[in-house]
């Protein structure tokens, strides 16, 4: 990161996210100084303290947040409008990033005053930098507003831009969720592992390494992944015979279903969460 001074970031919570992508950054060289974090639970803020010694750690929402030439929101949603209300009088020059599921844009833009909003829809590999998030920008939202957000979220892994605010919902249930769908099915193969007579760590390994190859071998390769699968499988081999016995119990139209319910889920948080403004309790407008 460059040694010029970094124009101010400020993030409304504290949590995993947050840390993620304040960990990053400040491994990237960006001053401690330069961030200002909102977090209204005293131990949180103490251990943010202690592991990121420097940061500007706030109990609540104050004027210095008109420093800051982007803001995030990293609050659980049915926080947002509490969060946000203190917020609103300090924050409308600012860029927003949201990386809150189910609060739309237009409850941003009308809870912050600034039309400039980003949201992203992230997942837990962002914790080791190894995730992607899932992008959409209103169209108030700069070249120069891009380049910030995702020099911003550079630290946490790859990012990808959609053009509908909607299809974040299928961000969601494909990469939100999605590490919750490997490690299931890791839980499976462990399961497997045992009853074959080996021990639970050693399938442990065994399956986190294959599965974390496997991701990569697909990353790295040009091919698509029926090609890389068709090549590991030889008619009348093991692994046709586990294949034909997935193919039999469904599993992969399962998987489709189930991508497809987290979807749908999505869209409901949406619904739920996405039409609350600052004030107004759990009322729709």
């Amino acid at each position: 990161m460059s040694t010029a001074p970094q124009p101010t970031l400020a993030f409304i919570g504290g949590g995993n996210m947050a840390g993620a992508i304040i960990g990053g950054l400040l491994r990237a060289g960006r001053p401690a100084a330069s961030v200002i974090v909102v977090e209204p639970f005293e131990a949180q803020r103490a251990k943010l303290a202690a592991e990121f010694p420097g940061l500007r750690l706030l109990p609540a929402a104050d004027a210095s947040l008109g420093e800051a030439a982007l803001l995030v929101w990293a609050v659980k949603p049915q926080l947002f409008a509490e969060a946000a209300a203190p917020c609103a009088g300090a924050v409308a020059g600012a860029l927003q990033l949201s990386v809150m599921a189910g609060i739309r844009s237009d409850s941003i833009v009308a809870a912050t005053g600034s039309p400039r909003v980003v949201r992203a829809m992230p997942n837990t590999p962002a914790l080791i930098g190894q995730g992607i998030a899932g992008l959409f920008a209103r169209e108030a939202v700069t070249p120069a507003d891009k380049g910030l957000v995702e020099q911003v979220l550079a630290p946490t892994g790859q990012t990808l831009w959609v053009a509908a605010e909607a299809d974040l919902d299928a961000v969601t249930a494909l990469s939100g969720s999605g590490p919750a769908y490997f490690f299931y099915m890791v839980e499976a193969m462990m399961a497997a592992a045992v009853q074959l007579g080996l021990s639970a760590e050693q399938g442990r390994r065994l399956a986190l390494a294959t599965c974390g190859g496997a991701a990569a071998l697909g990353l790295q390769s040009d091919e698509s992944p029926t090609v890389l699968r068709e090549r590991v499988t030889s008619k009348g081999g093991t692994t046709y015979a586990a294949i034909s016995s997935l193919q039999a119990d469904g599993v992969g139209e399962a998987v489709q279903r189930a991508v497809q319910a987290a979807a749908r889920r999505a869209k409901e948080l949406g619904d739920e969460f996405g039409a609350v403004a600052p004030g107004s309790g759990n009322s729709k407008t």
